[in-house]
């Protein structure tokens, strides 16, 4: 296993992180507690949670003035139950030639044989397992577990204190919420949300809601 003590170490290009908000809020001290040069955050006004911490450089289409080559982004734009902007920004910017850097938690633990893909972020505590893959644009939030040979698509979130148990294979644009558990070889379809606190012992088809121990289907 190996505790994360560096973010991206294969670009040391300046940042800009997308969004103001609190899980902005987040990636923000994890960057500063790497050493990440940070040029600003961008966001529909200066009124979010980084603005009285981080200089604010306008809204997304400032990033235009900056060459692909010469700086990478930050997705910081959470989600509860819905990925779609998060999603559709980082699809919008990587089809121009930008790319998303990995933010990693020097506190994570991560195997040294699991894949994280693009943009991945994990947060303090989390703990990724061998033989586990993960996705571009996937959040490993606060105290996550993720055991051995997982699979994660895409643009999902596993919230905090989730456990996803060995073997699970969850789609794209997943949300899992806080204090889940999915138990082994459990296959979630894409676009599905799982309720917080919620026990998953069945495997569920694409675009369903599963809520409650055990958790049952809902109208979504």
């Amino acid at each position: 296993m190996t505790f994360y003590s560096e973010i991206d170490k294969s670009s040391k290009k300046p940042v800009i992180i997308l969004g103001g908000g609190g899980h902005a809020k987040v990636l923000l001290d994890i960057l500063n507690e790497c050493k990440v040069n940070i040029i600003g955050y961008t966001d529909i006004n200066a009124s979010g949670a980084l603005s009285e911490e981080l200089k604010y450089i306008g809204d997304d289409e400032v990033i235009f003035r900056y060459h692909p080559a010469e700086v990478s982004l930050v997705n910081g734009i959470g989600l509860v139950g819905d990925s779609s902007l998060r999603r559709r920004l980082y699809e919008k910017f990587t089809s121009l030639g930008y790319d998303f850097k990995q933010v990693i938690h020097p506190a994570a633990v991560i195997s040294a044989t699991a894949s994280l893909g693009a943009g991945v972020q994990v947060v303090a505590g989390s703990v990724i397992q061998p033989g586990v893959t993960i996705g571009d644009n996937v959040i490993i939030n606060t105290r996550a577990s993720i055991d051995h040979d997982t699979i994660i698509g895409s643009h999902s979130h596993i919230s905090p204190g989730a456990t996803i148990c060995g073997s699970v294979i969850i789609g794209c644009s997943v949300f899992i919420g806080a204090g889940a558990t999915v138990v082994q070889n459990i296959h979630i379809g894409d676009s599905c949300v799982i309720g917080a606190g919620s026990l998953v012992l069945h495997t569920l088809p694409s675009n369903k809601k599963a809520y409650g121990v055990p958790a049952k289907e809902v109208s979504k």
